[in-house]
This record gives structure tokens, C-alpha cells and sequence, in this order.
């Protein structure tokens, strides 16, 4: 583990190589699982306020299971908040394109303007999951078998998580943070690197 300020970063977060490849996997992350996305408190908070602006962008079943069980719901295996399903499968804010590619109706409704929310910082994260501790933060690469197309591509294209993964964590944690842990990823690869 590297740890930068109150934060433990799994070493796998600089050696693992990711890139989503949508047209292999069609966003399964979105799909598979036994619970939606995992949300934090304030993120219910969003969700209960940008409902009714990103609710054009839903599916008729999406909006029907929302409608019934609220813009976020409770994992009742451990208490998260977590989005909503549709009959204990996607996550009902998922959207499908012409190819059968889920997408993200907010992150739509975000594309258009409509709110100004991208979309779960989870989601946005993925594959990186982080877990808020009383005293520090963790960071650890989740590996899904339903990923193993965008690690082929991550391998290909030599892009590690980290870097994959820039957009979201200057979102969540600013530029300061992540030219930090550039830097940390610099030194790593010289000490442990291949």
C-alpha cells in the first residue's frame, strides 16, 4: 500500500492496466452484480433533487422502479446506499444505445445539460473501489471477470488504472491529489517496476 495524506493506495491501482472496452463487454458493470451502484450520503441528496430533469432520459422501467422504490435504495446486506434495480438486475438508471451498450441515463442528462451531475463518483471510479474508514480512506482495484476485455486493452494500450482513471479522481479529489499520485506512481515504478 502507498499512502498519500489520509489515503491507502493498493499498489495494484499503478500496476494493473485497464481501459474500458465497451463494444466487448456492452457495460456489463452496469448489469451484473446483486446491488446497484454504490452511492454516499450525499450523493442520495442529488439523486432525490435531479430526479424529475433526469427522468426524460429513462427507461419506462427504470422510471417505474424508481417511482416504487425511491431514487436510491439500501443494500440490506450491510447498509450502503446504493441505486435502485429493475427486478434485481441493471441498475434503473441504466439507458441502452442503438448497439445494446448500456449507458448512464444521468451521465446523459449531464451530456445535455439538463443537470449538473455526471453520475456516481462509484461508477465514475470503477474499477478503482474506495472505502471510507473512520481515520483514512482505501483505494483498491476491483477485479471483475466481466472486465477482462478492458484489462486485454489496458495491457495493449499500457494505460494503468491511475491514469485511466484521471478524470474521476481530479473530480473527487482534486488536481493537487492526483499530481501527487503521479508522482507516487513515478517512484513505484522506479523501485518496484518493470
Amino acid at each position: 500500500m502507498i499512502q498519500i495524506e489520509d489515503k491507502l493506495i493498493s499498489e495494484d491501482v499503478f500496476s494493473e492496466e485497464f481501459v474500458c472496452n465497451l463494444s466487448k463487454c456492452k457495460g456489463a458493470c452496469c448489469v451484473a452484480g446483486d446491488v446497484g451502484a454504490p452511492l454516499d450520503k450525499a450523493e442520495t441528496e442529488i439523486l432525490d433533487r435531479i430526479f424529475e430533469k433526469v427522468k426524460p432520459y429513462l427507461r419506462p422501467e427504470g422510471v417505474k422502479a424508481l417511482e416504487e422504490q425511491g431514487t436510491w435504495a439500501i443494500d440490506p446486506q450491510d447498509g450502503d446506499y446504493v441505486t435502485p434495480m429493475v427486478n434485481g438486475a441493471e441498475c434503473a438508471y441504466v439507458i441502452f444505445d442503438e448497439k445494446g451498450v448500456t449507458k448512464c441515463g444521468i451521465e446523459k442528462a449531464y451530456e445535455d445539460g439538463a443537470v449538473d451531475w455526471q453520475k456516481p463518483i462509484s461508477c465514475h471510479l470503477y474499477p478503482i473501489r474506495v472505502d471510507e474508514y473512520r481515520t483514512f480512506t482505501a483505494f483498491n482495484y476491483h477485479q471483475w471477470e466481466i472486465c477482462n476485455d478492458a484489462c486485454i486493452l489496458g495491457k495493449e494500450l499500457k494505460v494503468p488504472i491511475y491514469k485511466f482513471l484521471k478524470t474521476p479522481l481530479i473530480r473527487k479529489y482534486g488536481e493537487d491529489f492526483y499530481k501527487t499520485l503521479c508522482d507516487a506512481a513515478d517512484e513505484w515504478k522506479i523501485e518496484y517496476g518493470s
